[in-house]
């Protein structure tokens, strides 16, 4: 589908909406509320198809359970005609998501952090081969390189959306998180929005306390978005574990997938699943119209 059509379906769900509501009513006792049809629909029912395609791996789809990607996408409000920036996507678990989503009507871009780091450089090859080896489902996706501390992401205000899943912790870590930070707002158009997912530290504890565990403090992330220029737009418990109590020996890094102490306790470890996580939006701020001349 290409925009004009993704355009005229939305208009199209748009007209159907109006006149299943008209001739609900005409149905329904007085004080029923018609469920709407409407593009937010539209993006679900796309979402749906995309999290079902038979080329993400078993081992993913296990993960959704933990990550509920259908609902933290919706609350960042991605839609399929959108370009959407996700930073550091590791080995692609969203990229399996989010570029056969974006395919048609919108574009896809995977920002890899470049350097030395043995990781991030796996990381990326992982991707790469990916991507080469399903064309159907990602040849229309992008990837670039950054700097880490002096990240650049694209041209100024060409992303509608910057994505970023459990990356904060590790940039806090490497001192480069403002810089980052910086960096999605270039990035993004006036409107456009930032998403952070990341591993949520215990009310009321430090930053010094907790910054090698993994976890962050919520106000701490907020404020690192702030400071670049951002406004925070909304917050969803939607990857909340309220069985996480964020005490573990080897830190977030003890609970899965990562398993750090290998067979030691892992049954309780799986019980309790993947780590109690903020789940934020941003806004950068739309420009201010200029003012009218005065007379």
């Amino acid at each position: 589908m290409n925009r004009l059509a993704y355009l005229c379906c939305l208009a199209l769900l748009a007209t159907t909406a109006a006149a299943r509501a008209q001739s609900a009513a005409q149905d329904q006792p007085p004080g029923e509320l018609v469920p709407p049809t409407s593009a937010s629909d539209f993006t679900a029912g796309q979402l749906d198809g995309v999290l079902a395609g038979d080329w993400r791996s078993a081992k993913n789809r296990a993960r959704d359970v933990y990550r509920h990607p259908k609902a933290t996408l919706q609350f960042f409000g991605v839609r399929p005609d959108q370009t959407v920036i996700e930073i550091t996507p590791g080995g692609g678990w969203y990229s399996e998501i989010l570029a056969p989503l974006l395919r048609e009507d919108g574009h896809y871009v995977a920002a890899l952090q470049g350097g030395s780091d043995s990781e991030a450089t796996q990381d990326g090859q992982s991707l790469r081969q990916k991507f080469a080896a399903d064309a159907a489902h990602y040849d229309k996706a992008s990837i670039v390189s950054f700097d880490p501390k002096a990240p650049s992401l694209g041209a100024p205000g060409s992303a509608d959306l910057v994505l970023t899943f459990r990356n904060v912790h590790n940039w806090v870590m490497a001192d480069n998180a403002p810089a980052m930070f910086k960096a999605f707002y270039a990035v993004l158009r006036p409107g456009g929005v930032l998403g952070v997912v990341d591993h949520r530290a215990a009310p009321g504890a430090s930053l010094e306390s907790v910054k090698q565990s993994g976890y962050l403090p919520v106000a701490y992330v907020e404020k690192l978005a702030t400071a670049a220029g951002f406004v925070l737009d909304g917050s969803s418990e939607v990857n909340a574990n309220p069985k996480d109590d964020r005490n573990h020996p080897k830190g977030v890094w003890t609970l899965p997938p990562t398993l750090a102490l290998g067979d030691q306790d892992k049954a309780k470890y799986l019980a309790i699943g993947e780590s109690d996580r903020m789940t934020l939006r941003f806004v950068k701020p739309a420009a201010k119209a200029p003012a009218a001349p005065s007379h």
